[in-house]
């Protein structure tokens, strides 16, 4: 029969085409229960020819009131090996809801299978039918009831944005607390105050008992102006300072004594002594005065600690500590006049306690709080000489500074208190300052073509001679004139002392009792 023309001599709604196992267009035949209509046997005879694709095949009593319907028909011969179309399951199994792209349009014109081809029947026996989509991919269905979410998953869901509003919220505060110092005043943690005592041995122990005693001076005349440090010796208001400090005001008498207190007053110059480096200054009208306690720097071994307090570059009331690095060492300091006559020679004491410029003065003490020497010069990197900064290209403390014994502060300043002079112990004898060899060799002619040996003298009274060089004192050796100076200079006037030196190559032994000068 022509493709598309009416089957049983009635009419259709239109030109149809069965989709393959779906029921015809408008319910003209029927649907199959599988991919591929059979035969209520299964499978039609083998001799059966093939049913015309396009032809309608009668059936029941057309479901419209029309002329009965012809029984459904195989659309192919059967498959002898029971072989179901595209692989699917068995002829009997229901379609899977697997869709596929529409075939394109058949050559002759045929219409494009109706969307709802392939659907099971409805339960009451009336087919389901679906809307046709001319543009839709492959045989439509009926949608099914839409699927409520899932509570869970919607919880699941409202935490997750709630975990990231808090992160994104927590992690702006955190920027703005770390930028901000945070969103409250800070108070930082902090010990509490705890002990404020310390032992009296102790370097704040000792500088608590010692800075009352401390003052700082100011000198001014001869076009120059000076600081400098010193100490009180007694109630009467003497203090004891170094010559160098307040010899500019030797003729202006402009000295200014300030306390650690802050308390200033005017001072006058009770005497000095430039051998020594030694001098005596006198404030009146203060009272509360705190003198410090003298000690004995004969006893003082070498690794004892020390303090020192002074006004280093001005800065009064410092503070520092340290031990006795060395006794006995022979230092000269001055010189700056060029005749000698403003040089001191001191048997110092060494130590490394920190003492720079305006230190001068001051006093050394030690864990007592005792004072056991008077800070007095020091050993600049890069200097030739010695005192503070003496021909030094860095002055400033490098470890090595020096105070003169208070054994021997104590007894001048007595003098220079009770006379305005000190004595200087002397031998009566000339040195040659030039000796380039090991001693201190005494000169052939003094001064002027004079002896080089006083007569009546100490050395005379003890058989010294001009050429003579003297090795020792007491025991201990000299190299040069400048280290027995020293060592007769750390004695006083009427002390014997014992002296080896070498004459014509041979070594002799001369006691003496040290003699008197007066000092500048």
């Amino acid at each position: 029969m022509p493709t598309g023309a009416p089957a049983s001599g009635e009419p259709v709604a239109g030109p149809v085409r069965l989709a393959k196992g779906g029921p015809a267009d408008h319910g003209t035949a029927p649907a199959a229960t599988g991919p591929q209509a059979t035969t209520t046997a299964g499978h039609a005879p083998a001799a059966a020819p093939a049913a015309p694709v396009d032809a309608p095949a009668p059936a029941g009593p057309s479901p419209f009131g029309g002329a009965p319907q012809t029984a459904p028909q195989p659309l192919h011969a059967p498959d002898e090996y029971r072989t179901p179309p595209y692989g699917e399951p068995g002829p009997w199994a229901p379609a899977p809801p697997v869709q596929y792209p529409a075939a394109p349009p058949h050559p002759g014109g045929a219409v494009p299978p109706h969307p709802g081809a392939g659907l099971p029947p409805h339960p009451g026996g009336a087919p389901v039918w679906g809307q046709y989509d001319p543009w839709g991919v492959g045989a439509g269905a009926v949608p099914g009831p839409v699927a409520k979410k899932s509570r869970k998953g919607l919880a699941v869901a409202g935490a997750l944005v709630f975990a990231l509003v808090t992160g994104v919220i927590g992690g702006g505060i955190g920027a703005y607390v770390e930028r901000n110092g945070g969103l409250t005043t800070v108070e930082l943690p902090q010990a509490e105050a705890g002990e404020t005592g310390r032992a009296p041995d102790s370097v704040a122990g000792i500088a608590a008992s010692a800075l009352p005693g401390v003052v700082t001076l100011h000198v001014k005349g001869g076009g120059s102006a000076g600081t400098g440090t010193g100490f009180v010796l007694d109630t009467k208001g003497h203090i004891l300072t170094n010559n160098h400090v307040v010899d500019a005001a030797a003729s202006s008498k402009d000295i200014t004594v300030t306390f650690s207190s802050g308390e200033s007053a005017r001072a006058r110059l009770v005497g000095k002594d430039t051998g020594y480096d030694l001098a005596v200054v006198q404030v009146t009208g203060v009272s509360g005065l705190k003198p410090l306690p003298l000690g004995n720097s004969d006893g003082v071994r070498v690794g004892d600690p020390v303090v020192a307090i002074g006004a280093p570059f001005d800065l009064s009331n410092t503070v520092t500590s340290g031990i006795i690095s060395a006794k006995e060492r022979p230092i000269t300091a001055g010189g700056e006049k060029g005749d000698g006559s403003d040089i001191s020679y001191v048997d110092a004491l060494q130590t490394d306690a920190p003492i720079n410029p305006g230190n001068s003065g001051g006093p050394l003490l030690d864990s007592k709080a005792r004072v056991v020497g008077i800070n007095s010069a020091i050993r600049a990197a890069g200097g030739s000489g010695d005192g503070e900064g003496a021909g030094a290209s860095q002055p400033g403390s490098i470890g090595l500074g020096f105070a003169i014994p208070i054994n021997q502060g104590k007894r001048v300043a007595e003098e220079l208190i009770n006379t305005g002079k000190a004595t200087h112990p002397v031998i009566g004898v000339s040195l040659d300052m030039q000796f380039n060899g090991d001693g201190a060799r005494v000169v052939e002619k003094g001064k002027d073509g004079t002896s080089s040996v006083t007569p009546g003298g100490p050395a005379a009274k003890a058989g010294l001679r001009p050429g003579d060089v003297i090795t020792k004192v007491d025991g201990q050796r000299v190299h040069n004139g400048e280290e027995l100076i020293v060592k007769i200079r750390a004695h006083r006037p009427g002390d014997r002392l014992e002296l080896t030196l070498s004459r014509n190559g041979k070594e002799l032994t001369k006691t003496l009792t040290l003699g008197s000068s007066q000092g500048t």
